[in-house]
């Protein structure tokens, strides 16, 4: 059976993964006859927010992987044990989030890093010409893990997009439910939640991508 790592970062789009988003990816998997894994870092998320408020709550701490684990029903590894050898493809949901835990766009803007160990992982995928999406803001890391001249969208976010473009993305602009997909390095992205708040038009998206992520790794 086809398996796909997908990597979150805690729970709830303010502060970790987005929910809806995970679950969807996890849904497509499902829906074409794949397997899944989660995985996560093992180490407090940069903050937690109060979803109900929208405000931060200084005096909270959570784990990732703890965190993680309400979305994935219990069944999220620690990213270390993440072998690329027994997966055909890797896939990183959004959610503002991920945009503070997974890499620091969110805090550092245009000077961001990625985390070592997601950077490394993603690499790997590719290196082993193994497709890897990305979702929502997820797209946003690609040039810190790859460099310059990959293609991608975020949506039609003109900051975001004058953002990445100046460190080498190229970005192309897509309506929510649709995907685009850069053949050369085997990396497919979609706007998600970056774009609409219409769930079936988001989970439009994110099958698309799921769909042609499978496409790539039967090709």
């Amino acid at each position: 059976m086809t398996k796909i790592a997908v990597i979150l970062a805690g729970c709830g789009r303010m502060d970790g993964s987005e929910i809806q988003e995970s679950v969807m990816t996890l849904l497509s998997i499902k829906q074409n006859n794949a397997g899944y894994q989660c995985f996560s870092l093992d180490m407090a998320q940069e903050h937690v927010t109060n979803h109900l408020t929208g405000e931060r709550m200084p005096n909270e701490q959570r784990n990732m992987l703890v965190e993680s684990a309400r979305i994935a029903r219990g069944d999220v590894k620690p990213l270390e044990e993440l072998n690329v050898a027994d997966f055909d493809a890797l896939i990183i949901p959004g959610g503002n989030g991920v945009a503070y835990n997974l890499f620091d766009l969110a805090i550092k803007g245009k000077d961001y890093t990625v985390h070592p160990l997601v950077k490394e992982k993603c690499l790997e995928f590719s290196k082993n010409n193994k497709p890897v999406g990305f979702i929502c803001i997820a797209p946003a890391m690609i040039p810190g893990i790859y460099g310059r001249g990959i293609e991608l969208t975020i949506g039609n976010d003109i900051s975001t997009s004058m953002l990445l473009t100046n460190l080498g993305a190229k970005c192309v602009n897509c309506f929510v439910d649709e995907i685009h997909v850069d053949r050369r390095h085997k990396i497919v992205t979609t706007p998600a939640y970056m774009l609409d708040k219409d769930i079936g038009a988001v989970y439009l998206g994110i099958r698309r991508l799921v769909d042609r992520i499978m496409v790539l790794i039967n090709g």
